[in-house]
């Protein structure tokens, strides 16, 4: 399961009852946050969420309401008694411009990790969640994120059983590893598991114009979460501009990714009701939400596995 909470959906500046930007994914125990300008340690609480799992920090490009708030959620997560290390995955000279940041805050009770981003898409492994990072089209160096949770093969005890192997080892033949019996044969996993199964993938891009890399990489997202900065094309040009889309341009993007559920967040200050522009997203992809600060969901492995 995938547990992901949008803590806030505004760009540039929080407003009241708007934070800025910023989404927390909830997998297999482990949290990591996807941006954090200076409103996020209050969307956390308010969303009543805890900065102790916090194990990976993902920052999509370096201006403010994305990245200013990270040495106060840093502050969160010492004083949460967090003792385990902490990642932080952002764009390049990220150490520069966090080495920076942290002069006010030197010393945690944590080790923490800064690693830079690169321009190739390529997926990497992290806590058994496979992460792909891909460069989109903002104004300076931005990423999206795509997030995918991998489905175990189906295990087949009959073929355990007639291959005589004892009761006491399927759970690992099930979790992939490969067994010896006693009688020195050795059992792959692959003999007792069919096919492998769909998983859950959750793709997160804000700050771009739309670009293929997006719904090449969330192709048949579960739940694809992207900026809708305007609400329609009167601000186009000014969204080509400054490198931000509107609702329309997002919902075209889940569209040809074949993605199940589309939420809009990045809102410009001044839309003071996304609501009003959603029917003509919805004309482009029927399953676009306007998403709201604390909005939550719990994505599960399809029930027939495919």
């Amino acid at each position: 399961m995938i547990d992901v909470t949008l803590l806030g959906t505004g760009g540039m500046m929080p407003l009241p009852g708007r934070f800025l930007t910023s989404c927390m994914l909830q997998i297999n125990g482990h949290s990591i946050l996807i941006d954090c300008g200076e409103s996020t340690q209050t969307a956390i609480r308010s969303a009543g969420l805890s900065f102790k799992p916090i194990d990976l920090i993902c920052i999509t490009h370096f201006h403010a309401d994305h990245i200013s708030g990270l040495v106060g959620v840093l502050l969160s997560m010492a004083n949460s008694e967090r003792k385990e290390p902490v990642t932080i995955l952002a764009p390049p000279k990220a150490a520069q411009v966090i080495g920076h940041m942290l002069v006010i805050a030197p010393q945690f009770p944590f080790e923490l990790y800064v690693s830079e981003l690169k321009n190739d898409v390529l997926p990497f492994d992290f806590e058994g969640i496979q992460i792909t990072p891909f460069p989109v089209k903002h104004r300076v160096p931005c990423w999206g994120f795509s997030f995918y949770l991998p489905r175990l093969a189906k295990f087949d005890p009959d073929a355990a059983e007639a291959l005589g192997v004892p009761r006491i080892l399927w759970s690992r033949l099930q979790s992939g590893e490969d067994v010896e019996l006693d009688d020195g044969r050795l059992i792959r996993a692959r003999q007792v598991t069919g096919k492998e199964r769909r998983g859950i993938r959750v793709t997160y891009a804000t700050d771009t114009r739309p670009v293929p890399v997006i719904s090449e990489v969330g192709r048949d997202s579960d739940l694809m979460i992207l900026e809708g900065m305007y609400g329609n094309d009167e601000k186009m040009d000014k969204a080509m501009h400054d490198g931000h889309m509107i609702f329309e341009e997002a919902a075209g993007i889940a569209r040809d990714a074949g993605a199940k559920q589309l939420w809009l967040t990045h809102y410009s200050p001044a839309l003071p009701d996304p609501e009003a522009y959603l029917d003509a997203a919805r004309t482009v992809f029927p399953e676009t939400v306007c998403g709201t600060c604390g909005m939550h969901t719990l994505l599960r492995y399809p029930e027939d596995g495919r």
